[in-house]
């Protein structure tokens, strides 16, 4: 069979620590096995819409040469989209955001969703990372027929029980002496809801929960002053531990050394971060936003609290701390429904089976 080579358009550098970003690489680390060749190509990562400027630099580059196809990152979408009459190759999207993207106020999203939609227009076939996501498109006027839901994958060493591994951190040192320990793992940016997640800790008996947070602490400099801010009051000292961005080969120990999953995200076209922790057989707890409702069901692998409740989410988190079989009970359930969700190399296999079917018929 003749490798079939893939061109991924993103935005910046590839090996950034965030969802979308290591979707990509987690394929690129099993295309050989779909005898599939993936390359990076990037959009300079500079405001939109200057980034719209820079299509000459990325169209030169040599993965767009060489490829059979070209996938299309969602957040390079509106900056690329000017440029893709001139991409002789047949377009694929990857979306990961509704058009106009997740991260942006108001007026730089319904600036952007315009382009957005334009790029996809252009793409053979568009591939959401969930269904929420492929009915929120929809909604946009992508034709749903042109959709195909491709969720992210699980690490099946996240299901092999729950004792970590061998120089991980353990579930007492987490716990730090409290009852429980959480853990959160997202960047901070306003949409993941850190800040409210240390007001509902702050809300709790100081003897309950050790909050661990993991995540790029820089991705958003004004939101990470609000937060450290908020870190730096009384009334959470001793109590939350920020470790930074983790690697994601030693994420599976953090998961299973954990207690409970914490994430109140406003917005979550599918939620990564949360389908590991189930993997792992964490009970998980946030708003019931975006796709999360669709990965865990309230009362039965988790608590889901309606948007912005604090009050609400600080009684989640009680719940759990308080009562041992109740983590127990949704942990186990979380474990199970997640044991159905397909692996990364699943994931790996049907995602370069539409890359190859479209590579073959050709640029036409």
């Amino acid at each position: 069979m003749t490798r079939t080579v893939v061109a991924l358009l993103t935005l910046g550098d590839p090996a950034r620590m965030t969802g979308g970003y290591l979707y990509h690489r987690r394929l690129a680390d099993r295309a050989a096995a779909s005898d599939v060749a993936v390359r990076f190509a990037s959009v300079p990562a500079i405001p939109f819409p200057v980034s719209a400027g820079a299509g000459p630099a990325w169209l030169s580059h040599d993965a767009l040469a060489a490829a059979d196809v070209v996938v299309l990152d969602s957040i390079a979408a509106a900056p690329a989209a000017p440029w893709l009459r001139f991409v002789h190759r047949p377009l694929v999207a990857m979306a990961h955001q509704p058009a106009g993207g997740i991260d942006h106020g108001r007026a730089r999203r319904l600036l952007e969703a315009p382009f957005d939609l334009w790029a996809y227009r252009r793409c053979r076939v568009v591939i959401a990372a969930s269904d929420w996501l492929a009915e929120q498109l929809a909604g946009q006027g992508v034709p749903r027929r042109r959709v195909t839901v491709i969720p992210p994958g699980r690490d099946v060493e996240a299901d092999a029980g729950r004792e970590p591994r061998q120089g991980g951190p353990s579930t007492g040192d987490l716990r730090a002496g409290r009852r429980m320990a959480a853990l959160s793992v997202a960047n901070w940016v306003p949409r993941k809801g850190i800040a409210e997640l240390l007001d509902a800790v702050a809300a709790l008996a100081p003897n309950l929960v050790t909050l661990h947070l993991v995540g790029d602490a820089a991705a958003d400099l004004r939101y990470a002053r609000q937060v450290r801010a908020r870190l730096a009051q009384s009334d959470l000292a001793g109590r939350v531990v920020v470790h930074g961005v983790v690697d994601p080969s030693r994420m599976s120990g953090w998961y299973r050394a954990a207690d409970a999953f914490v994430l109140p995200s406003f917005e979550e076209p599918y939620g990564t971060v949360w389908g590991e922790a189930m993997a792992a057989g964490l009970p998980v707890v946030g708003w019931r936003a975006g796709n999360l409702p669709f990965l865990a069901e309230h009362d039965r692998e988790g608590l889901l609290v309606p948007v912005g409740d604090v009050a609400g989410l600080t009684d989640a988190i009680r719940q759990l701390a308080e009562s041992d079989e109740l983590r127990v009970r949704l942990g186990a359930a979380a474990a199970r429904r997640a044991a159905d969700r397909p692996t990364w190399d699943e994931t790996a296999a049907r995602f370069f089976a539409v890359l190859r079917r479209v590579a073959a018929q050709g640029a036409g």
